[in-house]
């Protein structure tokens, strides 16, 4: 796909929230690498089965 925004003005932009995957992009772009990361501490992850508690 070929794509050209000769006349593309943009004049102001007002970004009210950001999700965890988000991407934006105003002009051309050759190539967009995407990375992850987990910041969760080791030990906050639960690995196994999971007791239910009683109620």
């Amino acid at each position: 796909m070929e794509v050209h925004n000769w006349g593309l003005q943009v004049g102001n932009v007002q970004i009210d929230a950001i999700t965890s995957s988000s991407v934006f992009l105003v002009g051309d772009s050759e190539d967009i690498i995407l990375s992850s990361f987990f910041d969760t501490p080791p030990e906050a992850t639960m690995i196994g089965s999971i007791v239910p508690l009683s109620g």
